[in-house]
């Protein structure tokens, strides 16, 4: 029983701040069809600039828990002004094109980022743990939980839930469901495309930069880190399915309790059973499990 509980909260706690870095990718892939490898640097950048600004409020005298105010901060920060700039110079320019093109491109963009990286901050690694130490750890069935991670599921559950709203309940979410159905269409029909393409991809930096600075307080930030994240988001929307919110969701969860599993049971194939499992899916479900329907055109 002890073990099943920890194996449930270790792997909703990775859970959570994976669906978070996949919801953006595969919004973004769902509506421009790009399939943006830069995104793991959105991620990066969030950590590094969270880690970063908490450094700084904590020698200013900030309390621990204000120091928690450095996490919004940092992921609009990098959301809106890194990811507007990359899509205003370089995205824009991809719509439409062959897919080998896109993956190119932005695993180019994604080297760069990581570099200029190192030219900003440093080489030297980031530690902010202060934002774990302001909220207490809980009891749950007579184990010990850290406080810090039952916060970071409860975010990834209200993100989701705030997500499927705007996409089912508002007029906002409609626009963008017309253009993932038909974008000849909806620009026959007036809407702005490019203008909702940025939106989205905008909020979809956002989301990928708010997955980095939420985990930034847990581990050490260092060169490279963001490799590992966008390998592991691109598995959990190949898993769920491309362009599917509820995909991405069921599978961070997959990828999330099974690696907790492994590392509790099996540390060496720890990485091997994630792989394993995209594996199984692209063979015998290779739109992935919960795939939006394709529209047949005539």
């Amino acid at each position: 029983m002890d073990l099943a509980l920890t194996i449930l909260v270790e792997g909703l706690g990775y859970a959570s701040y994976l669906f978070i870095v996949s919801l953006g990718l595969t919004i973004i892939f769902g509506v421009l069809k790009i399939l943006n490898v830069a995104h793991g640097a959105f991620y990066a950048w969030g950590a590094y600039a969270c880690a970063f600004l908490i450094g700084e409020f904590s020698t200013m005298g900030v309390s621990d828990l204000g120091t928690m105010v450095a996490i919004p901060i940092a992921a609009l920060a990098v959301g809106l002004v890194l990811g507007s700039a990359i899509e205003r110079t370089i995205i824009r320019n991809l719509y439409g094109r062959d897919e080998v093109i896109i993956v190119l491109a932005t695993f180019g963009l994604f080297l760069v980022l990581e570099d200029v990286i190192l030219l900003v901050f440093g080489v030297d690694p980031y530690f902010a743990f202060q934002p774990t130490l302001a909220i207490p750890g809980v009891q749950i069935g007579g184990i010990y939980q850290d406080g810090y991670k039952l916060t970071m599921i409860a975010l990834s559950l209200a993100i989701g839930l705030v997500s499927w709203f705007v996409l089912n309940r508002t007029h906002w979410g409609k626009l963008v469901s017309a253009i993932i159905f038909d974008s000849d269409l909806a620009v026959a029909m007036g809407v702005n495309v490019r203008r909702v393409f940025y939106v989205v991809f905008v909020v979809g930096a956002v989301l990928g930069a708010l997955g980095g600075a939420y985990i930034a307080p847990t581990i050490s930030v260092s060169p490279g880190f963001g490799v590992e994240v966008i390998v592991l988001s691109f598995a959990v929307v190949v898993i769920g399915g491309m362009g599917s919110i509820g995909g991405a969701a069921i599978g961070a969860l997959l990828v999330g309790l099974l690696r907790a599993y492994a590392v509790l049971q099996w540390p060496e194939i720890e990485l091997f059973v994630v792989y394993a499992v995209m594996a199984a899916v692209l063979i015998f479900r290779p739109e992935g499990l919960f795939a939006p329907a394709k529209a047949r055109k005539i």
